[in-house]
């Protein structure tokens, strides 16, 4: 098993919590990490009965009779893919309240939309949330392809590592699974020769604003469709949107969000991506290194727990931050490039920035091995050098 990150700020959430809720995306490593920390076949300390609320047989018995279920496991119990049976919350809060001890429940979902409308209704305050996203970099260590082409068409999920099942045929098959499982739960959406093409045509946006009307024209379903559908692909960890940089410096800023993939390697499927050759040649090659620069810094914030401050700025007239973080009131702007070779327009953008707004230092994550350090504070160096650079900051 990788290590996660995220095992540590879980088992804290574990301690002062009755229950707790790790979400993520199918097959981000969620059973394997609660298993390991939980349960009765392999955790420390070796307590708790791990139950698959995807098995037919378990989710019937859950669903017909959830008092007689639950006091199966009166002790505690890891329920993993708790949405299925969405009836077992309100049983769950009486548990809750009776028996407040810390970690007696563990509950894991790969449908954040399904599990916060059960949650709110039933759990609402009893509960400690993590997400967990596909691997990042520094999890992968020296699993990870050196070449960044390689790594954008290989991705981050965990199978594609511990199978070594080929990029393409994986995340098409996760696709296929995705919509024909996940998808077909949510009641709203039943057009999916749409939503696929939507999925699509997204892969083809990777690091660019959105842009409702324009989709709904080209899906062929209206504005209010749309944003319902890619509110279902956030909620899905599908994708996730970077929303523009709050302060309102002038009126010329640009104030729709960016979208990305949470993984390159399901966006690079999409594409019809299948070799690496194509990532190197292929039009989209610096949206998608942007892409897996700004998804492995929001991993670097949600496998500790935190809440991450992303953001980023454009004006009129194209000038653009690729992205922007906010910590402990302070804030740092970074421009991300594909290229290997530092050249100094790469922070034309920054300089201008710097005009507007206040801040102690600005990165270039580029694909380049060379560290530059300037005396405006501006630091060039390569991306995966970013958690530990951000480690220090």
């Amino acid at each position: 098993m990788i290590p996660r990150i995220a095992a540590k700020p879980l088992q804290e959430r574990a301690s002062y919590y009755t229950a707790v809720a790790l979400i993520g995306p199918r097959q981000s490593g969620k059973t394997t990490l609660v298993r390991s920390l939980f349960a009765s076949d392999g955790g420390v300390p070796a307590e708790k009965a791990y139950v698959s609320l995807e098995n037919p047989d378990v989710r019937d018995y859950a669903t017909r009779d959830p008092r007689g279920f639950l006091e199966t496991y009166a002790t505690g119990a890891i329920f993993d893919e708790i949405q299925y049976v969405p009836s077992l919350f309100s049983y769950l809060q009486q548990l809750i309240d009776e028996d407040p001890r810390p970690g007696k429940f563990i509950l894991t979902g790969s449908n954040n939309f399904l599990l916060q409308e059960a949650i709110s209704q039933s759990l609402a305050g009893r509960v400690g949330y993590m997400d967990l996203l596909p691997m990042s970099l520094s999890e992968l260590g020296s699993l990870a392809a050196q070449d960044d082409d390689a790594l954008m068409l290989q991705g981050f999920y965990p199978p594609v590592y511990d199978r070594n099942v080929p990029a393409d045929i994986w995340y098409n098959d996760y696709r296929r699974t995705y919509l024909e499982r996940d998808v077909r739960q949510i009641k709203s959406i039943t057009r999916f020769n749409e939503f696929e093409r939507l999925l699509r045509l997204l892969a083809g946006r990777v690091a660019q604003e959105l842009n409702y009307s324009a989709l709904s024209v080209e899906v062929g379903v209206d504005v209010k469709t749309v944003q319902d559908w890619i509110s279902v692909l956030e909620q899905g960890f599908i994708l996730h949107k970077l929303r523009p940089y709050h302060r309102n410096f002038n009126k010329t800023i640009v104030k729709r969000p960016k979208i990305y993939f949470t993984d390159t390697g399901l966006a690079c499927a999409l594409l019809g991506i299948k070799e690496v050759g194509q990532v190197s040649s292929h039009p989209l090659r610096g949206s998608l290194f942007e892409n897996m620069v700004v998804s492995d810094a929001l991993k670097h914030f949600t496998h500790r727990g935190q809440r991450p401050e992303l953001y980023y700025w454009r004006d009129k007239t194209g000038r653009e931050i690729d992205l922007i973080i906010e910590q402990a009131g302070r804030m740092l702007p970074i421009e991300i490039k594909a290229g290997k070779t530092y050249q100094s327009d790469f922070a034309r953008h920054l300089k201008a920035f710097a005009k507007l707004a206040s801040f102690d230092e600005a990165w270039v994550l580029y694909g380049g091995k060379e560290v530059y350090t300037f005396s405006d504070g501006l630091k060039a160096f390569n991306w995966r050098e970013f958690d530990q650079a951000f480690t220090a900051f």
